[in-house]
């Protein structure tokens, strides 16, 4: 199963077992990987007792991004962003809509290589503050991310993960204090979900995540893929809303995402908007603040003052349109709006 990648690195957070197998750490599958396999998430491979990364510096995708197509709705809104991303991933979700990366091998994906350095300058020359690490999953890419991260900070520039959160304790401690913001993918409350539509054993791992990273004081948004049939019951529905509200704090903004099928996950109809703005309402009444919905737009976007309901960010699609913001604060009653950095008014 040999690569002739040119972009080579040992692997971070693994151990070596007496029979020249090595056990990797990063992710909560714990693969125990033999000599020349390689991981579930197809980019981690043993050479002669040690674990390699295959996709160090591969670069898949590179695009400028407006912030709220991550999304982030409540960090630096109006903002642009430099997104990449590798292939790969340590989820096999169903219903996976960048498929073609996500699910592509090392030897499959058409991907070009990049130093730390290059990609900072590339972010610098893009005149954006901000790098995504997006697309697929960023947590495979480890070792490139951590370094990439690392050095953004120094120039001044903030890092973002839109991750599916299934990463273990210490490798989220060990790059925290070079990311920013995150958004998380939380698929569904229930381990059934994880281990028919994304093969993985349990949703709780993600959830630990996102409680690690609000403990790092990373700013965390919260993206639920409303999926027809299998996660859209009222039940599952406040559940999630109740565990965001007394574990990660109301003013946590949630995204509730509107489903079309793609890949394995095609018999199933678009998530009727019905449905969607359906979550919307459950999670208000459960006494989250900020909740969106998305894949919708025109419905669902805006900011809206928790204390008076007044109108404070007015969106359509990835478009700011209106600030109305007082130092960050609402224009009406002066309350304290949950938004980190300046709020710009889109120009693309």
């Amino acid at each position: 199963m040999g690569c002739a990648c040119l972009m080579i690195k040992e692997a971070l957070f693994y151990e070596v077992k007496d029979d020249g197998g090595v056990v990797c750490l990063l992710c909560p599958h714990n693969c125990v990987i033999r000599e020349g396999k390689r991981g579930g998430c197809g980019v981690r491979e043993n050479r002669g007792g040690k674990l390699f990364t295959l996709v160090y510096g591969s670069v898949s995708s590179m695009a400028v991004d407006p912030i709220e197509k991550k999304p982030l709705f409540h960090f630096y809104p109006g903002s642009s962003i430099f997104s990449i991303s590798t292939v790969g991933c340590n989820l096999h979700c169903q219903n996976c809509q960048n498929w073609h990366i996500s699910q592509a091998s090392v030897e499959g994906g058409f991907t070009r290589d990049f130093s730390p350095e290059e990609i900072v300058r590339r972010v610098e020359g893009s005149g954006s503050k901000f790098i995504a690490y997006t697309y697929n999953e960023p947590f495979i890419w480890y070792e490139f991310v951590f370094d990439v991260a690392r050095l953004a900070h120094q120039k001044g520039i903030m890092n973002v993960l839109v991750t599916n959160g299934y990463v273990t304790e210490k490798p989220l401690r060990n790059i925290a204090p070079y990311i920013d913001a995150a958004n998380v993918d939380v698929k569904s409350m229930r381990d059934e979900f994880y281990k028919k539509i994304c093969k993985a054993p349990s949703v709780k791992p993600v959830l630990d995540a996102v409680l690690v990273m609000k403990e790092e004081d990373i700013h965390v948004e919260l993206t639920y893929l409303v999926i027809p049939t299998l996660n859209d019951s009222e039940e599952e529905i406040r559940e999630f809303a109740r565990w965001v509200k007394e574990n990660v704090g109301t003013d946590t903004p949630v995204h509730f995402s509107r489903f079309f099928p793609h890949y394995k996950l095609s018999d199933l109809p678009p998530t009727p908007p019905s449905t969607v703005a359906k979550a919307w309402t459950l999670a208000k009444e459960e006494g989250l603040h900020y909740v969106y919905m998305g894949n919708m737009p025109g419905e669902g976007e805006d900011t809206y003052c928790p204390s008076c309901g007044e109108r404070v960010i007015k969106r359509y699609g990835f478009t700011v349109s209106k600030c109305n913001l007082k130092n960050g604060k609402c224009p009406r009653c002066n309350e304290k709006i949950a938004i980190v950095g300046e709020c710009k008014e889109t120009r693309w």
